[in-house]
């Protein structure tokens, strides 16, 4: 007869992301879960004038540092979580570069997050997302204020460059910081 097998309940993307949200708050950090209502940024992080943005997923780290680059645009720093030390420690060994390095790599445990690779600023001058981290930071103060109610829907925030017949899109910004 086998033994009854142990069930560990599966952990959620949002559980995934609560945890990076206390993480944060326990380093002085005010937290965001889901501040947009649409799941585009998965969680932002302010402490004073500094912003950061952690996006996670429960697997395909490759697509989540991808997510991680396309939103770096709005905050000083990104990170990415995953849930599994294997899939952390591969991404943090295969990503090695001027774009991906600054990207941090957490594993988010039960009651833990260990930064395998810390999120430090991307750096640049002079800087080509500027107008974008000043807009986010105009964002969040008005939720601060409560004039933009938690979860409404944030448009035109990280979509501020609109199509008309060929125009730019948010997934068209180049990833290059300059010189």
């Amino acid at each position: 007869m086998t033994p009854p097998r142990t069930v560990r309940p599966r952990l959620t993307e949002r559980a995934l992301v609560e945890q990076a949200a206390r993480h944060l708050e326990e380093r002085g950090f005010r937290t965001y879960v889901d501040p947009d209502g649409t799941d585009y940024f998965d969680l932002v992080a302010r402490r004073g004038p500094e912003v950061g943005l952690v996006e996670g997923k429960l697997g395909r780290p490759r697509a989540l540092l991808g997510q991680a680059l396309r939103r770096r645009p709005w905050g000083d720093w990104v990170a990415v979580a995953l849930p599994s030390r294997r899939l952390a420690e591969r991404l943090v060994a295969e990503t090695r570069g001027r774009r991906s390095e600054p990207v941090g790599v957490w594993l988010v445990q039960e009651n833990a997050v260990v930064e395998l690779r810390a999120a430090v600023p991307f750096t640049a001058r002079p800087d080509p997302y500027a107008p974008e981290r000043a807009r986010l930071h105009r964002v969040l103060d008005q939720v601060d204020r409560g004039e933009i109610p938690t979860g409404a829907r944030w448009d035109g925030v990280a979509r501020e460059v609109r199509r008309a017949s060929g125009g730019r899109g948010f997934a068209e910004w180049r990833l290059d910081e300059g010189p």
